[in-house]
């Protein structure tokens, strides 16, 4: 009685040793470190120059690493103290843009776990801002500028289709009222406006469109129905998301946290980062590209400029050097349609290029567009929109500056669609347009309404707080199970000692990120994964005092107590789901750790404290055991 086959054993002992074996890197800590990669340009690699080059500069600047570590993606290099790290990140950083333009310089923490732990996948837990320390943003989205900018392209997307179509209009703007906005057309008479009615109706099914009558006019006013707005809105939360990923992604920041809060809100963490103008530079260019077709010679520009009155269906831009070039007003493509880009050489003439990639409705526009435009200018417009916060009468006014400028016009040498190169830039041009255009334009302007850092210090001070708290309540729980229960107690503080080490594998095989919360849950689950215990240990002791033998009394304390311990760990473990699926940031992490721990001690509460009370006491005749 009370007996586990050999197998039972064996797998037993497997899982315990291979959680410990995948829990163990979390021991080791990590080391500050600076890491160079390629960053924004795909078509560089970290050479074995690029690395003598570096190790080479630190060595004559006394900045000496600990080790170094080499491939093609990226240079790692440790260092003893984070003095010495920050020293180094700040050299190499001026120093790089002029002796290795491309490669981008940041600061990390790089697990110090052992090769032979590496070799088996075996990796740390990754660290939350609270504990790690860096930068937390809240940005919000402009929603309101997200609809005009749908709106103005449908307004290009009309004008094209009533000119194929030969419908003669006397207007089309945006309409702006008291009770929203809208694109209003107006026609010369009722049969046309009928006409056009209906081509809408059938090809645009996101308009809402109703007729206005006014003395001499025949208007159509088109409204978005509030699915497209809701889609709108949505694609437009989904978009930037996306950017800024591929932003902060393409910079080298290790392990960001991107998410969504409510319906116009992203969240933004960067641990380890310190610098907040750095961070801030990174995230905050509110910016999106347009391509459009160039109007006119450097004369007509010239003219523009001097009298402020371009062309009726041209707008006057500027170049970053100041000149002046006029752009026709309907957009070929904006950049939330562009797939991919990279900096490259041409093959032919060995100049520098920006391979460019756009999806498959972009593609159909420029390639209706180049195929009538052959050796003329395409000029691409960088357009960045700038917050201010100004106080007027003691009250807080936030302004947005709108600004655009012509960061390149070439020739367009042939048809072409979804896939295409812009020529006449510099090396390092080419790079800096592929990294705007492959990053991706957000669809909307955002602006920061909340930002903290948090210190390393702070974050290490977490670390130490939660792990003290960890080993108190660890070690005063063990002290009553073993002061109560006897040798069986510590036998359940053997299990309880197991359930963290499983715990802590779990987390780490998923590469779960550790915040505050998180260990506050491992804190709960310590004291509730010795409820199973304490349930057992009492059955026992019930069995016993009923005149049952020891072997019958240890059988029914763990069976019989199994529906009372399986039903109470569902109840919360429902509850910690609902939390991750409900919750957000802290509360998930929270919610994490619960579910994890109460999975974890039901195994080693019932299956590893059994197994060990069944290798003591199993098979022997007893008369009395130390409960």
């Amino acid at each position: 009685m009370n007996q586990y086959p050999l197998w039972k054993y064996l797998l037993i002992f497997t899982v315990i040793t291979a959680c410990t074996l995948y829990a163990l890197p979390n021991l080791f800590g990590e080391d500050p470190a600076v890491q160079i990669s390629s960053g924004y340009a795909r078509d560089l690699e970290i050479t074995e120059e690029v690395r003598k080059l570096v190790e080479t500069r630190l060595q004559e600047a006394k900045l000496i690493p600990l080790k170094t570590e080499f491939s093609p993606k990226q240079l790692l290099l440790r260092f003893k103290d984070t003095d010495a790290q920050l020293k180094a990140y700040t050299f190499l950083r001026d120093i790089l843009p002029l002796e290795l333009p491309g490669y981008v310089v940041a600061q990390n923490l790089a697990p110090a776990t052992p090769d032979w732990l590496t070799s088996l996948g075996a990796k740390p837990m990754y660290l939350g801002l609270d504990l790690r320390g860096g930068v937390h943003f809240l940005m919000q989205i402009d929603m309101e500028t997200a609809i005009r900018q749908d709106e103005e392209r449908y307004i290009d997307e009309l004008r094209t289709l009533f000119r194929e179509q030969t419908l003669r209009y006397k207007g089309i703007n945006r309409l702006i009222t008291e009770t929203g906005g809208g694109v209003q057309v107006i026609f010369p008479d009722q049969e046309t406006r009928t006409k056009a009615r209906q081509l809408v109706e059938k090809q645009y099914t996101e308009f809402l469109i109703t007729e206005q009558e006014v003395p001499q006019e025949y208007r159509l006013h088109l409204a978005f129905t509030e699915m497209a707005l809701k889609e709108s809105q949505e694609g437009a939360l989904e978009q930037n998301i996306t950017t800024l990923r591929n932003r902060v992604n393409e910079l080298g920041v290790a392990e960001p946290i991107i998410q969504r809060q409510g319906n116009n809100r992203i969240v933004v963490q960067l641990p380890g980062v310190q610098d907040t103008a750095r961070a801030k530079e990174i995230l905050g260019s509110t910016a999106t590209l347009e391509f459009r077709m160039v109007e006119g010679g450097p004369e007509d520009w010239s003219q523009a400029e001097r009298t402020g009155k371009p062309p009726i269906n041209a707008r006057l831009y500027h170049r970053r050097d100041g000149s002046p070039i006029l752009l026709k007003r309907s957009i070929i493509v904006t950049g939330d349609q562009i797939n991919d880009a990279a900096a490259s050489l041409d093959q032919q003439t060995g100049q520098p290029v920006t391979v460019v990639s756009l999806d498959s409705k972009g593609g159909k526009r420029m390639n209706d567009t180049t195929k009538v435009n052959i050796g003329n200018l395409m000029a691409v417009v960088f357009i960045e929109y700038k917050v201010k916060t100004t106080t007027v009468d003691g009250k807080e006014i936030t302004t947005r500056d709108k600004t655009e400028e012509v960061v390149n016009a070439a020739t367009i040498q042939e048809q072409f669609s979804k896939r295409f190169q812009i020529t006449g830039l510099g090396a390092k041009e080419a790079r800096n347009l592929a990294l705007l255009l492959r990053a991706g334009a957000l669809k909307a302007p955002m602006e920061i309404i909340e930002e903290r850092t948090i210190g390393p210090s702070l974050g290490k001070e977490n670390i130490e707080l939660g792990l003290f708290s960890m080993l108190i309540s660890f070690i005063a729980v063990m002290i009553f199970m073993g002061l109560r229960y006897n040798l069986f107690g510590l036998v359940a503080n053997f299990a309880l000692l197991m359930n963290v080490v499983v715990l802590v594998a779990l987390l780490s095989l998923l590469q779960a990120t550790l915040t505050l919360p998180g260990i506050a849950g491992i804190v709960l689950t310590l004291g509730m994964a010795v409820d199973a215990n304490v349930l057992i240990f009492e059955r026992i002791r019930e069995e016993l005092a009923n005149g049952n033998t020891p072997q019958s009394s240890i059988e029914a304390g763990y069976e019989r107590a199994f529906t009372t311990i399986f039903d109470s760990n569902i109840t919360t473990l429902i509850a910690g789901v609902v939390l991750f699926s409900f919750g957000t940031g802290p509360i998930k992490g929270f919610a994490i750790t619960l579910s994890l721990g109460i999975v974890t001690s039901m195994f080693t509460a019932i299956l590893v404290s059994r197994a060990v009370i069944n290798y003591l006491y199993g098979g022997r005749k007893l008369t009395k055991i130390p409960v």
